[in-house]
Parts: C-alpha cells; structure tokens; sequence
C-alpha cells in the first residue's frame, strides 16, 4: 500500500512534544484528521490553516492511516 505525501510529515521532539506535524509547522496531524473525523471538508481545513496546502491534509490523512495500521505485539521477558 502506498502512502502518498508522507514525506511532508515531521516528528521533531522540540516541536510540539514530538507529536507528529506537518513539516515547518506546528500544525499536528491529529488536528487535522481531528478535523475531519468532525466533519470538516479539505477546503474548511485550508482556510482555518492557509499556510498549508491540499497536499498536506492528505499527508495528514494518510499517515494516520498507516499509523492506525500499526499493531503492539508484547513479547514475553526472558527470565
């Protein structure tokens, strides 16, 4: 499965607690899918966010995506 615009996605420790954003901003991929998951459109996005583009709210989109498909598996300790 392809992730398109993942590349536009940062985890930087120093910009908002190492939460993922979109790259050069303090825009947090959680707000945006936060957004969406309300009922917000793309466009509403960009115009509460004009500094980004349509690119990133799919970059967005798409790294929750593959995030979410991510599954914990706990090993058992050697003892």
């Amino acid at each position: 499965m392809d992730f398109p615009h993942v590349d536009r996605i940062s985890i930087d420790p120093l910009v908002m607690g190492g939460k993922p954003c979109i790259k050069g901003t303090r825009v947090m991929v959680g707000a945006i899918t936060g957004l969406l998951a309300s009922g917000s459109t793309p466009a509403e996005i960009l115009t509460l966010y004009p500094y980004l583009e349509a690119d990133d709210v799919s970059a967005a989109l798409s790294y929750a995506t593959w995030r979410a498909e991510e599954r914990f598996v706990e090993l058992e300790q050697a003892g």
